[in-house]
């Protein structure tokens, strides 16, 4: 049984433009039986006119089928690398660790330091307050042995500054007690002596006022950069901050007693005309016990900001000299005062 060709029949006129298929278009199509190499996979929404293609992708064509793309990531941005990206030219590099609060082993880090700032002293820069903290000594607490003063300065933070140490024989300590004279060196976290203090053996009676207190600061040891000096007075401590060239810069006055009975004992800061405050060292009670059986002491420097650094450096100077005047015992008994000898 033979069946012939049935004639096309469609069932719309071929006046709205169905037809049969050309005879000759037939014979020219072809199918791959297998999927070739490269083929970019199921067809995608085209681009509206007049849109260019990203890079690297071919237009017509999902997104997610691109060749050289994994599925899943936009054409145009690079594949994700294994490991910390490098970073591109013209940018910082990433930070990898955040500074810290402080240096190792509490210190401060260093500042940057500020023009003609002398080498050491770029801390004070940043800083407008000071806490000095004399160390304990077990064999002066229970003996009553003289040794050398101790003290760790810090900032408002609590981060270690300076690392002071009194540099004396134990026959000027024991013999001449809280009147002693004395080179201190005052040194940073990495054991440079930045600032040197030297107070000469001197009297501080109201009775010879030829022959008070004072203490010259170096920064760096052999520059001068100021200096203490005590003022006559019958009844309140005075004293004057003199800076390189010899000019009184500010002036501090202390008060009537200075016995420390439960409570601060401030010594102000004045302007050189000794009219307006910008600062105190304040001597800071520190408990009954350390009181009465130590003379280890707790201090509270501050100043303006924008002080000169030599000027701050010569005002820690005078916390020392104000700390051996007053507060430092002989025999386990305070110190006197000015005029009290």
């Amino acid at each position: 049984m033979s069946h012939k060709p049935t004639p096309y029949s469609p069932n719309f006129p071929a006046s709205q433009g169905y037809g049969p298929p050309e005879e000759e278009a037939k014979k020219n199509e072809s199918y791959p039986m297998h999927a070739q190499g490269g083929y970019p996979g199921p067809p995608g929404p085209m681009l509206p006119p007049g849109a260019q293609p990203l890079p690297g992708m071919h237009s017509g064509f999902q997104p997610g089928f691109q060749p050289g793309f994994q599925p899943g990531f936009a054409p145009g941005y690079p594949q994700p690398q294994s490991g910390y990206p490098h970073p591109q030219p013209g940018y910082p590099a990433p930070v990898v660790q955040q500074p810290g609060p402080q240096g190792p082993g509490g210190w401060m880090t260093i500042p940057q330091a500020p023009t003609n700032c002398p080498p050491g002293l770029e801390y004070l820069s940043m800083i407008d307050q000071l806490l000095v903290k004399q160390k304990v000594e077990l064999l002066e607490a229970f003996v009553g042995f003289e040794t050398n003063n101790k003290y760790t300065v810090k900032n408002a933070l609590g981060q270690k500054v300076y690392y002071a140490v009194e540099d004396n024989d134990c026959c000027t300590r024991n013999c001449c007690g809280p009147m002693r004279p004395f080179d201190m060196k005052i040194m940073d976290n990495f054991r440079n002596e930045v600032i040197h203090l030297h107070r000469p053996l001197a009297c501080d009676s109201c009775w010879c006022p030829c022959w008070l207190q004072s203490m010259e600061v170096t920064a760096p040891p052999g520059t001068v950069v100021g200096s203490i000096e005590q003022e006559w007075s019958i009844c309140k401590p005075c004293y004057v901050i003199k800076n390189a060239a010899g000019d009184v810069v500010l002036r501090i006055k202390g008060p009537i007693c200075t016995y420390s009975i439960c409570g601060d004992v401030e010594f102000n800061v004045y302007s050189r005309d000794g009219e307006t405050k910008v600062g105190k060292i304040t001597k800071q009670w520190s408990g009954l016990a350390r009181e009465m059986f130590t003379d280890s002491d707790y201090f509270g420097i501050t100043f303006p900001m924008d002080l000169d650094v030599r000027i701050k450096a010569v005002l820690l100077g005078a916390c020392f000299l104000i700390d051996f005047m007053f507060f430092e015992k002989s025999g386990n008994q305070e110190s006197d005062g000015p005029g009290m000898l």
